[in-house]
Parts: C-alpha cells; structure tokens; sequence
C-alpha cells in the first residue's frame, strides 16, 4: 500500500480541486437545480487521482466553499450555499470519493469497474441529496413528496450525468498516459 505522497501526487489533487470549483461555475439553471459541469469534473477527479487523492480534492472543495470562497454553481460560497436545499448533492460528492475508494481498494483497479463504481456513487449522491432536499424543503412552509423531489431534482439530470461520466472516462483514457510519463 501505498501511503506516501508526491509532489506530482499534491499538484494533481489541487489542480483538480480547481477543475472542480471552474466546472461547477460553468452552469445552466435548470428549475432549482442547475446543470453544471461538477459531476464530469467529480468523475474525472476520481479516476485521474484515484480515490484517495480524489476524495481529498473533493473535501478541499467543498471545505472551500464552506470558508466562503465562491466555487459552487453561480458563485455562491458559505454556509448557506453548502446547507441549502441542493448542498446534499455537493456533499453527496464525498459519498461517491468513497464508494470510488473503497471499490478501488475492495474489487478493482480495471477501468470498466472504475466506471461501475462511479455510477454507483453518482446514484448515492442523488439519494443523499434527494433526501437532504426533501428534508430542506419541507422544513418551510411548503411541502414536496418522494416523487415530486425526484422528477425536480433527478430525472432530468439522468442522462447528462451519464455524458459527463462518458466523457469523464474518455478524458481519462487520453490524459493518463501523459500522468504515468511524469516523474513524482
């Protein structure tokens, strides 16, 4: 096992901590929750850094965004973006960091796998957040059930997130080589 860390290694995860933060302010809004290119740059993050790496990339980010730098969609930044009605998607992020580590650790290195476990995360963080925004919301005056949560804050984010992970993993084959040439 590895446990050391490189400087190609710290370079890499804070550089795709910042490709997160570009990527989530490249967005379309989209009723409450905007379409943003996060998730592709969540997906790419896992795979170049791996999970470890990745996931503490993740957690920057977002640590980021808690102290009030403005890297969340629309430039928003601080506690009241992270625990709004989408921060369980944000945090959610965290929770596909770790099925990405624990299925890189547990089953496999192989890339089909890699991808299996992305998707899998991807479904986690839209059930955490889902539930967190059901949660959110009907701590108001308004009231939204399971389905209607869903349709807003899911379905239409199905097969664009399913791009992003497509284009994710291409991006990934293409770059990857170039990372293994560069001496730590």
């Amino acid at each position: 096992m590895k446990n050391k860390i490189g400087i190609k290694e710290i370079c890499l995860t804070a550089m795709m901590t910042a490709v997160i933060a570009v990527c989530s302010w490249l967005s379309v809004p989209v009723m409450t929750i905007p379409v943003t290119m996060q998730t592709f740059a969540v997906f790419l993050t896992l795979l170049l850094c791996g999970g470890r790496n990745g996931t503490v990339s993740i957690l920057i980010y977002i640590l980021l965004g808690l102290v009030g730098a403005p890297v969340f969609s629309g430039f928003r930044a601080g506690p009241s973006a992270l625990f709004g009605l989408t921060g369980g998607y944000i945090i959610g992020f965290l929770i596909m960091g770790i099925i990405f580590l624990i299925s890189e650790k547990l089953i496999s290195e192989k890339l089909a796998l890699k991808v299996v476990s992305l998707f899998i995360g991807l479904i986690l963080c839209y059930a955490f957040g889902t539930l967190w925004f059901i949660i959110i919301y009907n701590a108001g005056e308004e009231q939204i059930g399971v389905k209607a949560a869903l349709s807003l804050c899911v379905l239409p984010f199905i097969l664009p997130d399913l791009l992003k992970l497509t284009l994710a993993t291409v991006l990934y084959k293409a770059i990857k080589p170039a990372l293994e040439r560069i001496k730590s």
